[in-house]
């Protein structure tokens, strides 16, 4: 049996120097992002969004990030879901980027908003048909007995849909997270490893260095 508290990795692959960095943390975003993306990471969108409850109570997943400039980074979701219900309940969220292959993460902490209803109805039908009928099929985060319900509710709506354009539901759309702190995190041997955060300070991007 693999004893946990033994895997361990020493990283060596790069370091990260406050004068490698751009002024703007979201273009600084794009360069890693895109590294990423060169370095062929099996799928380098993927991040985990954790949110909390009105009473303070954390939960946290993976969700694909889908679009991000300067005013935040966006994903979709039904707003009926855990999560849905946890942003309306408290506006923040944190998402974390783990890009293990280049020995890198990123954190982002910020206030969330909805995207604009045209926005997500542009996006929503950028989506495959299947991955829209799947957005009406599925109650997300609701208990279902068995799979089969949620067959038979995808193949009642290709037949419903099979003529026409499938709406966007008006439960679902897109969550942009603002941030206020973005962290660029890069392994280091002996556990010393670089963190430079960026902090909006009175508008304006302040960048520090943390302790590993």
């Amino acid at each position: 049996m693999t004893k946990v508290a033994d895997l361990r990795k020493n990283y060596t692959q790069a370091g990260l120097l406050e004068s490698d960095l751009v002024d703007n943390p979201y273009q600084q975003f794009q360069i890693w992002f895109e590294q990423a993306v060169a370095a062929d990471i099996l799928e380098p969108n993927a991040m985990t969004v954790a949110t909390v409850t009105a009473e303070g109570k954390p939960s946290a997943r993976i969700v694909l990030l889908k679009d991000f400039d300067d005013r935040g980074f966006v994903f979709y979701t039904n707003y009926n879901s855990q999560k849905g219900v946890e942003l309306q309940q408290c506006p923040y969220a944190a998402l974390v980027f783990l890009w293990g292959d280049l020995e890198r993460q990123v954190r982002i902490e910020g206030k969330t908003e909805l995207v604009s209803e045209s926005e997500a109805t542009s996006y929503f039908h950028s989506r495959p048909a299947s991955s829209q009928l799947g957005a009406w099929a599925s109650e997300q985060s609701t208990i279902i007995q068995d799979r089969s319900i949620l067959e038979q509710r995808l193949q009642q709506l290709a037949t419903q849909y099979q003529d026409t354009a499938i709406p966007k539901p008006p439960h679902w759309g897109g969550v942009r997270v603002i941030p206020q702190e973005i962290e660029f995190w890069q392994g280091r041997p002996s556990r010393l490893h670089d963190r430079l955060r960026y902090q909006l300070v009175a508008g304006k991007w302040q960048i520090d260095r943390l302790s590993p």
